[in-house]
């Protein structure tokens, strides 16, 4: 077993760029349902006060985004969206509202194991996504989404 090779059996590394003389770059690739129980966890850790007001909510994994939700999601970071909320927000619901489908949080694996530098980086980029996209849940905006996290990376309250 090398260096590249994971302890666990739900990891493993492309080191593609090894074999062309290019700049080692290490993807975590994992099988679903063990990043899927990284989404378990780090929903977990979402405080209790807001996972109670969620109600009618999935969180949904998929392996990659759709064309048409990666325009949806108008993706920084060179067209990486990690994931998507899509939804009515609770800030602008009415008392009067009919029975509606279950909003959406999607979290897509591909992107974040490809970002990630090892497990431990992927479970934070999952947990940071996973705020992200419950922020839009309760209303904000992304601007204000932004503005949310660069307070609590300032406090240093943001996940890990």
């Amino acid at each position: 077993m090398n260096a590249f090779q994971a302890a666990s059996d739900s990891l493993r590394c492309d080191t593609r760029n090894l074999r062309d003389g290019g700049p080692l770059h290490v993807i975590i690739i994992m099988r679903t349902a063990d990043f899927d129980q990284i989404v378990e966890q780090a929903f977990q850790r979402i405080p209790a006060r807001f996972r109670r007001r969620m109600q009618n909510v999935a969180v949904i994994v998929e392996d990659e985004p759709s064309p048409l939700q990666l325009q949806r999601g108008s993706p920084s970071n060179a067209g990486t969206l990690l994931g998507l909320y899509e939804g009515h927000p609770l800030a602008y619901r009415s008392v009067s509202e009919c029975f509606q489908l279950p909003d959406r949080i999607m979290i897509f694996q591909g992107p974040h194991e490809r970002m990630a530098r090892n497990r431990q980086d992927l479970a934070r980029l999952v947990e940071q996504t996973l705020w992200h996209e419950i922020a839009h849940h309760f209303g904000m905006n992304e601007q204000e989404v932004r503005a949310a996290e660069r307070l609590r990376k300032k406090r240093r309250v943001w996940p890990h």
